[in-house]
């Protein structure tokens, strides 16, 4: 039996978001599943300890699109697959599965859209598998990594380890960095904290600002870092605070209790599924109202942030 997953949205915090049903069309179908996907889900990298993944095939610029159908028919069809799921409703993927002879064809509706993500896919996947299901995300690392981690950038326990997750798509979408650093500022008071600064190279000006600060001396940053070694380093954390971001939902998947600003993206669909993010939106916003065009990082109250952070701090 070789099974095929479609899985065509662009992010890190997508891609886990779907990881439940991954496993559960695994267990159900009794073999490992292919994923075609973006290369910027990072799912080579996220999936690497998982037992339920066969490959990922690279969705990119070569191959997506209509000009790029005949070449990605081609490599589907090489592998014979008996079954796929197409976690979309496009009628491209449908005709991709199709031309590549795939006898088993299982897809959301035809041009769904503006839907709750992870909603979708429980219902979509339930009705399948012909269970309920939990939508809450499980990522499993190999123990030896996490104890590694440990050892080496000195995540000990008498510390509390928090991510700041400072990183995010767009300039709407991330709080004020300075509200970071005083946030940083007023937690350490309380208990000694060491902040790992969740973030790319291309957010350098605001973790220099961070590293700059009077709260730098106990931060250090990942961007240096690929997704798999920063795995094993969130884990061994205490808290996320920070913006909708991978990291965010990495957090989430590895058990961390993730308190997520949520100011210009929607806030249910990329928080409602997990037990383990703790949503703040804009003041005068609900989880339901916050979404694209919110523009509500300004309108993010500071004094719930902390209260929020420090709790679970203290829990």
């Amino acid at each position: 039996m070789k099974v095929l997953v479609i899985q065509t949205r662009y992010g890190i915090g997508d891609m886990l978001i779907f990881l439940p049903y991954l496993k559960a069309i695994s267990q159900k179908t009794g073999a490992k599943v292919s994923i075609l996907a973006k290369e910027t889900s990072r799912a080579n990298e996220l999936f690497k300890d998982e037992n339920f993944l066969d490959e990922v095939i690279k969705l990119d610029s070569t191959n997506d699109k209509i000009s790029g159908f005949s070449k990605l028919a081609k490599v589907i069809k090489s592998k014979n697959f008996d079954k796929v799921f197409i976690f979309n409703g496009s009628i491209r993927y449908r005709l991709l599965a199709f031309f590549s002879g795939i006898k088993e064809i299982y897809q959301y509706p035809f041009f769904i859209s503006k839907d709750i993500i992870f909603q979708t896919a429980k219902v979509f996947t339930e009705n399948y598998v012909n269970k309920v299901l939990s939508t809450e995300p499980k990522l499993n690392l190999n123990p030896k990594s996490i104890e590694d981690a440990k050892k080496k950038y000195n995540l000990t326990n008498n510390v509390k380890n928090v991510v700041l997750g400072i990183s995010a798509s767009g300039p709407t979408k991330r709080w004020g960095i300075e509200n970071y650093i005083n946030l940083a500022i007023k937690l350490n008071k309380i208990q000694n904290c060491k902040f790992i600064i969740a973030a790319s190279k291309d957010d350098q000006k605001i973790i220099d600002k961070i590293k700059n600060s009077k709260i730098g001396e106990n931060c250090f940053s990942l961007e240096n870092l690929s997704i798999q070694e920063i795995l094993p380093i969130i884990k061994n954390c205490d808290l996320y605070i920070g913006n909708d971001t991978g990291f965010m939902h990495i957090s989430s998947a590895l058990g961390i209790k993730s308190i997520g600003i949520f100011v210009d993206s929607p806030a249910y669909s990329y928080s409602g599924y997990s037990d383990n993010i703790i949503a703040i939106v804009p003041e005068g916003e609900t989880l339901e109202s916050t979404t694209h065009d919110t523009l509500g990082k300004d309108k993010i109250s500071f004094d719930e942030v902390f209260e929020k952070s420090n709790k679970y701090l203290i829990n």
